[in-house]
């Protein structure tokens, strides 16, 4: 069953660390990674700060960072820029990814001197086998969360059925909608619930939705080992 695993990498292990150090206020987001031969990945990365300072500051950065051989300026508006780049060293844990287990990035980020990867792999195993490789390679990578994929593609979310099947149900009756076009009473008379039922069914939905859309560290998650 394929897997969708959320990690963390400080940036000292990993690409961009001079410039994540030096420009601590800096977020970074990787558009989309493209592993066009062995050694090498070419992410497209957007950079945003506090101030135009920080962003001035970016090239003279990047031109320093070990991490980076070459860099273009794709994009440049008032409080964010997009580069494309080469990465060529301590990359090997996301070459591994992309080429041995044929897993896919659907997002990473970078801030306050650490990596959070959403990793999609095809297989649980798969995931094992990079976390395996990954810590021989003397990587510190911890997984704040783990989704197995059901059948049903929101099964990603970590919800059930009964809170998809309510969700999809509140929104297609106008729950959401300012006003409401149907309340509470309404929706769980439809639904053959409890007004108290739906309520609880509601928040524990936002709350799976919540969760994994943004990392909230050890309280928040399952604390999986992926072996």
């Amino acid at each position: 069953m394929s897997t969708i695993a959320e990690l963390t990498i400080p940036a000292d292990e990993f690409a961009l660390r001079r410039t994540l150090e030096n420009l601590p206020e800096l977020e970074v987001e990787v558009e989309r990674v493209v592993a066009y031969e062995p050694g090498h990945v070419m992410p497209y990365v957007w950079f945003s700060g506090p101030d135009e300072q920080t962003l001035t500051a970016l090239d003279d950065e990047l031109a320093e960072d070990s991490s980076v051989d070459s860099v273009e300026l794709l994009t440049d508006l008032e409080d964010e820029r997009l580069y494309r780049m080469d990465w060529v060293e301590d990359v090997t844990f996301m070459l591994h990814m992309l080429t041995e287990e044929e897993a896919t990035i659907l997002h990473a980020t970078g801030e306050q001197a650490q990596w959070q990867l959403r990793i999609l792999f095809p297989e649980r195993d798969s995931l094992s086998r990079t976390y395996e490789f990954a810590t021989d390679q003397g990587f510190t990578v911890d997984v704040q969360k783990i989704h197995e994929l059901d059948d049903d593609r929101y099964g990603r979310y970590g919800l059930t059925d009964a809170q998809h099947e309510t969700l999809v149900q509140a929104l297609d009756r106008g729950y959401y909608q300012i006003p409401r076009e149907v309340d509470m009473e309404e929706l769980s008379n439809e639904l053959g619930i409890s007004h108290q039922a739906l309520s609880e069914r509601l928040r524990r939905a936002h709350r799976a939705l919540v969760e994994d859309a943004i990392s909230l560290g050890p309280d928040g998650t399952d604390d999986e080992d992926p072996e």
